[in-house]
């Protein structure tokens, strides 16, 4: 298998892996919606969920996790001035590393906070409920938003310009879809400020009606990256 065939194949297969299990998650919990409930419902509904919804959060887990030998493959292959190919692999491994460790709660710590939630009783069951809600909110807000959404946002906007930057640099693929890639990336980049600043209890509206929007661009602009290694 050639470099170029390799890079089509990650490029194409982990967009499609990752849209597969965010439709799936939408379809079994209600995601992304869900993340802006309270503790007391999310819990109450993952638990619902069973071991079906653990496995569809570690297949988005997985998902992310495979932006690694992408980002890797992707800079071989267009093989930029050396800056550049270093830049991207680093920042897009930091992309990678951020989104999975926003997501590993899901698959390992909130089905525990789930069952201890659903199974406090007694006198102290208000209390105890309450102490795993801070628990999961404290997760919910460090892992989710900080991490996953902020720095997952902000990386992997700065690496998507970094492509960008590096197909506009070379001759590998088409000079238009290097184009493409620097208002995707600055899309990516409006929604690291979705929780930030004056906006950082509720959220900035625009960013949150931006960042889906620019992740379906973003996904399709990867497959048609890989098909263009292809052609």
């Amino acid at each position: 298998m050639t470099v170029d065939v390799a890079a089509a194949a990650l490029l194409i297969a982990v967009p499609i892996a990752f849209n597969l299990a965010f439709f799936e998650l939408g379809r079994a919990f209600d995601y992304p919606n869900i993340l802006r409930k309270e503790p007391d419902e999310i819990l109450r509904r993952f638990a619902a969920g069973g071991s079906g919804l653990i496995l569809r959060w570690q297949a988005l887990l997985l998902s992310a996790l495979a932006m690694l030998p992408l980002v890797a493959i992707v800079a071989v292959a267009i093989n930029p001035p050396a800056a550049l190919a270093v830049a991207s692999v680093a920042v897009g491994s930091a992309a990678a590393l951020v989104q999975a460790l926003g997501l590993v709660r899901w698959p390992f710590a909130v089905p525990e906070l789930a069952r201890r939630y659903l199974a406090a009783d007694g006198p102290d069951a208000a209390a105890t409920r309450h102490t795993i809600e801070v628990v999961f909110a404290t997760l919910h807000r460090l892992l989710g938003v900080g991490i996953g959404e902020h720095l997952g946002y902000l990386l992997t906007g700065v690496w998507t310009l970094l492509v960008a930057g590096s197909i506009l640099a070379t001759a590998v693929l088409p000079g238009w879809l290097g184009i493409i890639g620097i208002p995707i990336g600055i899309a990516l980049l409006i929604g690291t400020f979705e929780f930030f600043g004056p906006n950082e209890e509720h959220g900035w509206a625009l960013a949150g009606t931006i960042v889906p929007i620019a992740y379906i661009a973003w996904s399709i602009w990867l497959i048609a990256l890989g098909v263009g290694f292809i052609l």
